[in-house]
Order: structure tokens, then sequence, then C-alpha cells
């Protein structure tokens, strides 16, 4: 079986490719098919570790559940995690490779079209439709020669693509017309259609600016697609926590650090307050998140006059909690003796727990079931680089299915690995002491998103222009 499949590429980044790409998915999969989805070269902070063991971006995480599938590293073969300082830790087939500047992740480019061309023939002889996933926009021109994951990867597949645009960004004609213009004849062909997304209000206003468009691209519109402000889906990285705003309504903080990773932990508190300098006021609960350098954002938080404030929250009655990155600095040091992470060898921590961490080079990923000293069963998942020794005697944060003890508590501090746990609305309520409404279930979103593409894509032309 070789699989048909098509391309979901934008005008930009953060145009909704991810999020359209998952409709497609669901609606594909509840029409009978057989789908899986595909990104060949994701760059994300928010990510998630397969069954396999290996590593992939959230975003195709999502997708493989839209699609009924358990995410494997082949959904997603190159993953860039940016270290900060100008390189990025590169995962390839789910396994740290290496870490590279840009200049040097592009003398790999033969090497890396190799892997991704490898993982997606694999994809596609198991399944009867991939659907694909850009990268930013499709009219990189000074990246068309290293093309691993728009429209230099489509024409090598045969697959047709579909631009996404976003209007409410502004400058919609703009960015398709111009789009379609940068783009040399042998792409502009696999370009079938364009869409318009996150149109405020009655689509059928924007008939006239569509048959614009279509005019002056030569293609046809699939569709005017409204926004849908209370759907979400996991987003790939911290760009998407600036159309939140930075004051929230809760008396629960966040600490927003640059190099912030797997934010979606906190899905279920959307009205936090994303901290990013010491703030008037008490807080009942501050949050130290994961971090994709625990040194140089510790380093940051003093910078910023954070790591005192944080000490005065705890010291007039706060309950700080750590992530990850954020439980390794509320320890008393953090150890790094292979240069991980930094040069710098160590650093101390906040001291608000007993433990110390040693950052190795190999990577811990794994999926995992644990419950909370109250009783409440979870599912969650580690993606590390530290070994943190806990003394004996305390309270842990959980227990793995396995018996071991994972994290610690210690009075109005705790500490875990365990991303995911605030995704559990019970054992969130129980960490917080106030009762936490759980979110929509992940498939009413999927089918909500099936719902929207059906009702305002042309499905006509959808089938047959990409089936």
């Amino acid at each position: 079986m070789v699989a048909k499949s098509m391309l979901v590429g934008g005008t930009a980044s953060h145009v909704g490719k991810s999020f359209v790409a998952t409709a497609i998915c669901r609606t594909l999969r509840r029409r009978g098919v057989s789908v899986a989805p595909f990104k060949a070269q994701n760059m994300s902070l928010n990510s998630y570790p397969c069954r396999d063991g290996g590593e992939i971006g959230r975003a195709q995480v999502v997708q493989a559940e839209a699609c009924g599938l358990d995410p494997v590293s082949d959904m997603n073969p190159v993953l860039l995690k940016p270290n900060g300082n100008m390189s990025s830790q590169v995962i390839v087939n789910g396994k740290v490779w290496k870490n590279l500047s840009a200049r040097d992740y592009y003398e790999h480019t033969d090497f890396l079209r190799g892997r991704v061309l490898d993982a997606y023939e694999r994809l596609a002889s198991q399944y009867e439709y991939i659907v694909m996933e850009g990268a930013g926009s499709i009219a990189e021109m000074n990246l068309r020669q290293r093309d691993l994951v728009n429209l230099g990867m489509a024409k090598r597949v045969g697959a047709p693509a579909l631009l996404v645009a976003d209007i409410d960004r502004g400058g919609v004609f703009a960015s398709v017309v111009g789009t379609y213009c940068l783009l040399p004849p042998e792409e502009r062909t696999l370009v079938r259609s364009f869409a318009v997304n996150r149109f405020r209000g009655d689509p059928s206003l924007f008939e006239d600016g569509a048959n614009i468009l279509e005019e002056k691209t030569g293609s046809p519109c699939l569709g005017v697609f409204p926004l849908l402000e209370d759907t979400r889906i996991d987003e790939e990285d911290s760009v998407a926590l600036d159309r939140r705003g930075s004051h929230g309504t809760s008396r629960i903080a966040i600490l927003r650090f640059p190099r912030i990773s797997n934010f979606t932990d906190f899905r279920l508190l959307p009205d936090a307050c994303w901290v990013t300098a010491p703030v008037a006021g008490r807080f009942d609960v501050v949050i130290l998140p994961g971090t994709k350098n625990t040194i140089a954002d510790l380093d940051w938080m003093r910078k910023q006059g954070l790591d005192e404030w944080v000490l005065r929250q705890h010291a007039d009655g706060a309950k700080i909690l750590g992530i990850c990155g954020g439980y390794q600095m509320l320890g008393s040091r953090v150890e790094d003796p292979e240069a991980v992470e930094s040069e710098r060898g160590s650093a101390e921590g906040l001291a608000l727990l007993p433990v110390t961490t040693i950052l190795q080079s190999e990577k811990t990923t794994r999926v995992v079931v644990a419950e909370s000293p109250a009783g409440t069963r979870f599912e969650a998942y580690e993606i590390h680089m530290g070994s943190t020794e806990r003394p004996g005697g305390f309270t842990s944060f959980a227990t793995l299915l396995s018996g071991e003890q994972e994290g610690i508590r210690v009075g109005r501090c705790a500490g875990t690995y365990l991303h995911g746990a605030l995704e559990n609305a019970a054992l969130l309520s129980e960490l917080l002491g106030v009762s936490i409404p759980a979110a929509a279930s992940k498939e009413k979103v999927y089918d909500d998103l099936a719902d929207w593409f059906l009702e305002h894509a042309d499905m006509d032309l959808f089938a047959e222009l990409y089936l």
C-alpha cells in the first residue's frame, strides 16, 4: 500500500496550519480512511515521548490522536529544541542526535532529508492517507534548496498542497497573493487551493474577497473558516502565550521562562498570571514550569529578581510547585559536569527542596501512570536530561505503578518530573486546594474541528483536489 497525501502549508508561522491539519485528520478518520499525520521537521519545546521511546512535537501527537492512533517517532522525524544560545538540540527519529547551530545544522541537509524520506515511506506503507504539515511559510526563498518540510517535501512525494492564511492578523491579500508570486512554477502548481482562516463574523461577508484572491492566484478558495476562540489544541511553542496576555485574573502565578518547555501542562489554568518580573500582591500558588536550559533560566530569574520574589511568596504562605526544570531549580544545586546545557558547570538553586540535580547527556523519555499520596491516579510523561537525588524520609510527589517514588513534597513546596500531571483536574484540585473543572475531552475537541471543517470547506472541491 502506498498512501496518498497532502501538505497543509502556510503563508507564515502561526496561521493555523496545525489546527487545519488536525481537522482534516479527524474528518478523514470519520470517513473511514486510514490516516496518519506527518511533519518532517518541527521546531518546538512542547514535545511528548511516544510509547516507542521516541520524542516528537506536541502538534503531531494531537494529530495522531485525531486519527485514532498512538503517536510514533516517524510522524515527526526531525525535531529541533532551541537551547537559547543560538543552537538547538536536534532530535532525529525520536532520539537526541546533536546540538547544532543553525549554520551547522544546514550542513547536514542531505543526511536529514534521507531520514525524513525513510520515515515518510514507513508511514506511507501502513496507511491510506498522510496529512503532512508544513512549517512557517511555504515561500521561504532563502531556504528553498535546504527545504525538508514544505513544498520541497511535497514535490518529492507528489503531494498537492493547501495554503492556509490568517485573516485575523491582517494583510491576507498580500500574504496569499505574495506567496503565490514568490513560488517557482513547479512549486506553484502543487498549491491546488487556499483557505482563509480565523475570520471574525459571518464568513459569507468575505465572498468578494475570496473572489479577488481566486482571480489573482488562479486557484480556488477551499473555504473561509471562522475563528474558533473556545476550541484549543496543544500548541507547539510559547508564541501562543502572547495571545493570552501576561496578567491573568487568578491568584496562581506561573513563571514565563525565556526557554519554557511543555507549557501545555497548564491548559486547565487559562486565567493564571504569567510572570516575567516581580509583581505586587500575594499569590496562593507559584509554579516554576519546565525549561530547555535550567541553569540559563536560573540566571534569568536572578537578573529579574524573581528568585527573591518566589522566596518571599513562599514566606508569605504561597504554595510553590516546580515541574521538570522548575523542580531542579527548587533544589539546592544543579550540576552540569558534561556541559549538557551550560559551560558554567553548576548553579545554586533556590534551596526550597532538599534535592540536588546532576544533568546527564542521556535523556529520559517515558509515559507513566502514577498515584498521588491522596490516591488520585493520573497519566503523565517525563522528558528530561537530569537525575535528581531525593533524601529518604520525605513524602514523594507521586508513586508510579512500578512502585518507584517520584518527586518530593515538603510542606508547601513540591517538585516533580511528571509533565501532564496538572492536566488531570482531580490532581490539580488536590494540589491547589480548590475545585478545578475538567477541560472538554480531546475527542470532543477533535470532533468539533471536523464539524468546523465540514461546515466551511467546499468538500466536493476538497475531494477533487486532494483525495
